[in-house]
């Protein structure tokens, strides 16, 4: 089969989208952070009042996921209106503000103010913009792919951030941690935003013969109609997206808000698991966007869906055991899931609606990630309370259950004109 020829500007502004998403990404790293702000010891030496409670050691994630999703509507508006730079350089401004605050404060209002608020402003911005822009130049035959190419950067980050924020945390302190990595950040997304750009108005997107013949046969995978925003929120399937990105998200975040203190009787090291995690998290958005492009947005979801059932419902067990292996692999199975839900849900939100309005459209979606944000919040509570996380998985798997029989049901919308 012949490969489509995109140009060069088109790889440019995927990667330019990987680097921002490579930053924007901390917030999948903070399980480390979280390990040391709940040790009494170390705190203590830190000049911060005291260590902080498991619950409150989760909120300022939750938080930062919270604002995070609502910051994608006027992030995905500058995109469409203004442009990927223009909402490139918002992030970089609310990502370097955030965690300055939240290093130089001390205290749990300024990481909750810095991190979570600010954090999550820049984050929302941010991410906002490089997906919508690399899509643009590339057909439906790649969009699982190519989608799966640009978020792996944010999923990828924890790979690096969770040693780097270890050493900075245990050589320098909390304070600073979070002070080098926000003038970093800044100064990186607002360098990498400045190569994103959409193809000009008489660009066609290449799509192979090959490929068309293939699409034609099958019948068309996606829509040939760009939706207003307005007119999805009147599809049920709408609805039925946003539950399916939040079911997604709240057993992957679990795992990734709690890791390094999940498996801390069996490992002194957290951040090796989250290191671990972040590079399947983004190596499950780029194969899990790879072979829903050849089976289908559905059937990617619902075998993703199983996988995480599955490790949610064994992971007290293996916990209890302390079979530190499988461990590893159940977790890891889930980093895999959380990070395919980050790539699936722009791919079904480009075959549903189109890309014309793609910023915004995929914005409604991802309130259901936001949503999501609920189960770093409620594990910790569940952990503070109990003493384990095991009521928080059998709750994320039952829920997962509940996303499989939604995405039996979902398919495309077709369009009637007013």
């Amino acid at each position: 089969m012949a490969e489509a020829k995109e140009p060069g500007k088109a790889w440019v502004v995927v990667f330019a989208g990987t680097a921002i998403n490579l930053c924007l990404g901390c917030l999948y790293a903070w399980s480390v952070w979280l390990k040391y702000l709940t040790d009494s010891d170390f705190m203590a030496t830190q000049g911060w009042p005291a260590a902080l409670t498991a619950e409150q050691a989760a909120n300022p994630a939750s938080l930062c996921m919270l604002i995070f999703g609502l910051m994608m509507f006027p992030g995905g508006r500058i995109q469409d209106k203004m442009g990927p730079k223009v909402a490139a350089a918002v992030s970089a401004a609310g990502m370097c503000a955030g965690l300055l605050i939240a290093g130089l404060a001390k205290s749990y209002a300024g990481i909750m103010w810095g991190f979570g608020f600010l954090g999550g402003v820049g984050m929302g911005v941010g991410y906002a913009a490089p997906t919508p822009a690399a899509l643009k130049w590339f057909g439906p035959h790649r969009r699982g792919l190519i989608a799966g190419l640009v978020v792996s950067g944010y999923g990828g980050a924890a790979f690096y951030v969770a040693p780097l924020a270890r050493w900075l945390i245990t050589a320098y302190g909390i304070s600073t941690s979070f002070i080098v990595l926000g003038i970093a950040y800044g100064i990186i997304i607002f360098g990498a935003g400045m190569l994103l750009a959409w193809p000009g108005p008489d660009y066609v997107v290449p799509i192979p013969e090959e490929v068309k013949a293939k699409m034609a046969e099958a019948g068309a995978k996606a829509t040939a109609v760009d939706w207003a925003p307005s007119e999805i929120l009147k599809t049920w399937q709408c609805y039925a997206l946003i539950a399916l990105f939040c079911l997604n998200t709240q057993a992957g975040i679990l795992i990734i808000g709690h890791a390094a203190k999940m498996v801390k009787p069996m490992l002194a090291s957290g951040y090796i698991i989250v290191a671990f995690g972040g590079a399947l998290n983004a190596m499950g958005r780029i194969g899990t966007g790879k072979y829903s492009d050849v089976i289908g947005r559905d059937r990617a979801y619902i075998l993703n869906a199983a996988a995480a059932c599955v490790c949610m419902f064994a992971l007290p067990a293996i916990i209890s055991a302390k079979s530190l292996g499988i461990a590893f692999v159940a977790i890891g199975i889930a980093y895999w899931v959380y990070g395919g839900g980050l790539s699936l849900m722009p791919s079904y939100t480009g075959d549903f609606y189109g890309l014309k309005n793609f910023g915004m459209n995929y914005a409604i979606v991802f309130v259901g990630w936001a949503l999501g944000a609920f189960m770093p919040k409620l594990g910790g509570r569940i952990r503070d309370v109990t003493g384990s996380y095991d009521w928080a998985f059998y709750i994320a798997g039952i829920l997962l259950i509940i996303a499989i029989l939604i995405a039996l049901v979902t398919k495309r919308p077709e369009y009637k004109k007013a």
